[in-house]
Order: structure tokens, then sequence, then C-alpha cells
């Protein structure tokens, strides 16, 4: 075996690894704050209320800096991914502050050809039909569908799901603990939350327990859900 192939197979294998945990955890938690310090203390209470995956936009200032400062403290304790990723140069530096995982509000061809060069896991953003098909034949591990709340929220994955039940989809835009489940009834194989988890009203108040809180309250739901498509 080649050492170009045992490379390949070992990236796919960690890529494979990357996914099935945020599959497990069923919820990426979208950390979009004012600085990197608040970012770092919000990540630190979805650990605490049982969430073992976070995603640090890029419009975080100091954003890398809270990259490096994550995974250097949880190391593979946590699944550490770069949100609004808007280009591939990003990503490499995303890449190497620490990040496992790649989310793109936007289809940027460019952008997954880079994250998978380096073995790494990427959600492009999409939307339509076409958009969704584009970023999978181009190298998607998952397609994020944003923002899907406008577009008719669980019923719009629902849609998708039946020309396209091969596609991986984790919807971003109108997740809550109301709609979380109905996401996963419908065909999401984890969904996405921001402000409705990490609230920047809490932030500014420095309720970092409440985070913690609805960190629980978000992983009760999806286990809920989850019960009960089994039992279906």
């Amino acid at each position: 075996m080649s050492a170009g192939h045992t490379r390949d197979t070992l990236g796919a294998m960690k890529q494979r690894e990357i996914l099935a945990q945020i599959t497990g955890i069923g919820i990426v938690p979208v950390v979009r704050t004012s600085s990197a310090e608040t970012a770092i203390l919000a990540i630190e209470a979805i650990y605490r209320g049982g969430v073992r995956a976070a995603e640090i936009t890029m419009t975080v200032p100091g954003a890398v800096r809270a990259l490096e400062k994550i995974a250097d403290q949880f190391g593979d304790k946590i699944v550490l991914g770069a949100g609004t990723v808007l280009d591939p140069e990003t990503a490499r530096i995303c890449m190497l502050a620490g990040a496992e995982f790649f989310v793109t509000p936007n289809l940027k061809l460019a952008t997954i050809e880079v994250v998978k060069r380096y073995g790494k896991v990427v959600c492009p953003g999409a939307l339509t039909p076409t958009e969704v098909l584009t970023a999978w034949e181009c190298g998607a591990d998952v397609v994020k569908i944003f923002p899907c709340g406008n577009v008719g929220g669980p019923k719009y994955i629902k849609a998708l799901k039946g020309p396209f039940p091969q596609i991986e989809m984790i919807p971003t835009g109108g997740v809550n603990l109301e709609t979380a489940g109905e996401f996963l009834k419908a065909g999401a194989c984890a969904v996405a939350v921001g402000g409705e988890l990490v609230d920047a009203k809490l932030i500014r108040d420095g309720r970092y327990d409440l985070i913690e809180e609805k960190a629980r309250q978000y992983l009760a739901v999806i286990a809920k859900a989850r019960a009960e498509m089994q039992a279906a």
C-alpha cells in the first residue's frame, strides 16, 4: 500500500469519526459572540451542559485565538469547528488553529477543496435543491441548509430529503427547543443552534449557568425525538 493511499485511508477514517461524533451528539452550537473571551466562556458552559461540539464563527473578534484556546484546553474531548468560513485561506488558518470541521454560509467550491485536501470535515451552506446537490457532488460531508427557518423549517428538510435521501443535512436558522426534534424527525442528521442556545443577553448578564442548562435541555429534546423515531 502506498504512503499516499495510507494517508487517504487515515484521513477518511478521521472524517467518519468526526461526522459520527457530530451526528451522535445531534447538536452543533453556533458560538457567535462579541469577543473571543465570551466565546470561550460560552463553550465551557456548553461543555458543562454535556454538549461535546462547538462551532466558533469567524465573525467573533479574535475567533482564531478562541479556536486555539479551546483546542488547547479541551483537545479531543470536544469536536471543534470554524463557522462563517468564506474562503479557503480562512479555512486553512482555522485548521492550523485546531478546527476539525468547517461550516460555510455559502457554496464556494474552493473552500470545500482545501478542507478535503487536508482530510477534515466540511459543511457548506446551501438552500436550493441545485445548491444542495452541487455541494454534495463536490465533496461536502454534510450540507448546511441555511437559512432553513425562513423557507419552511422542518417541512423544507422533509421536502429536500424526498429526492436526496442520501445527502446528510444540518439545518441552521429556525432551530429552537420547540423545533429541534421536528427537524430530526424530518430527516436532519443533527441541528445547528445559534442565539437560541448561546443567548447574547445571557452572555451580557454573565449567566453562563443558564446556557449550561439550555445545553442540557437541547440534549434531552434530541434524545426524546430519537427515541420516538426508533419506536415509530
